[in-house]
């Protein structure tokens, strides 16, 4: 699986975005400019001015009718996503607790517990395919899988690493995470000191299946394209990686 780099932005990658048929990469940075990619080759489309600060998200949309306020967490929210039918708003953030709210009133509806949850910041969050379930990654070193309406806890995937970034496969039962020591503690620029992987599991045995290298430095996003024949990573390093998978992998047994 030979990867394409994109190199289009100047600082560390913070988030990577498909849109619904999977032919845009929309990618953020700490360099102001969000960016546009051809999904399919990694060609630069275009890319977003006017940000004076570091970009650590964005979302594509059809419509924007309203917008929501949430308050009252300690800490700030690294990511949100909406929950089945959009009535709800999962969010996870600093302070290591994954919490659903009320789309109409911004009502805090349920949080996870604390003795079966994360023990540092989640640091990313994506949704499944089919909206039953969620994966979170955090600093702790584990990425956990939830059920959406009742936040139960369904599976735990540890690593050797902070996690940063995680991705649900939405056409094989695989997750991918991804991240690494933080750049300032890596004293060798050997890609393997740092765990600068992306690591693949399967979703319900929890086991390793794989790993992808290639970054020099932590991988802060990961995003699966909506056809589950490609996904993308985004480093500190500054490259985007598109990955096209092999026809071995969709063969994959455990």
């Amino acid at each position: 699986m030979r990867p394409i780099l994109m190199k289009g932005h100047e600082r560390p990658l913070t988030f990577l975005k498909y849109n619904r048929d999977g032919d845009l990469l929309f990618s953020c940075a700490k360099d102001h400019t969000p960016t546009v990619w051809y999904g399919h080759n990694g060609e630069r489309l275009g890319t977003y001015r006017g940000h004076n600060g570091a970009v650590w998200c964005c979302d594509v949309s059809k419509t924007a009718d309203s917008v929501l306020t949430i308050t009252g967490i300690k800490g700030r929210i690294n990511r949100a996503i909406w929950g089945p039918l959009n009535r709800t708003i999962i969010s996870g953030g600093e302070d290591s607790v994954v919490r659903i709210w009320d789309t109409e009133t911004g009502k805090l509806l349920g949080e996870s517990d604390k003795e079966t949850g994360h023990q540092k910041a989640i640091t990313s969050l994506c949704k499944s395919a089919d909206g039953s379930h969620f994966l979170t990654g955090s600093l702790d070193k584990s990425a956990k899988l939830w059920d959406i309406r009742t936040l139960t806890l369904i599976k735990t995937y540890v690593t050797e690493r902070p996690v940063n970034a995680v991705a649900i496969s939405p056409l094989l039962d695989h997750v991918v995470i991804g991240g690494g020591q933080e750049a300032s503690h890596v004293t060798t620029t050997d890609r393997r000191a740092g765990k600068f992987e992306a690591k693949f599991f399967h979703k319900i045995l929890e086991e390793e299946i794989g790993g992808v290298k290639g970054h020099f430095g932590p991988i802060n996003a990961l995003a699966f394209n909506p056809d589950g024949r490609s996904f993308a990573s985004g480093g500190e390093d500054g490259y985007v990686r598109l990955h096209h998978f092999d026809p071995e992998y969709f063969h994959i047994k455990m």
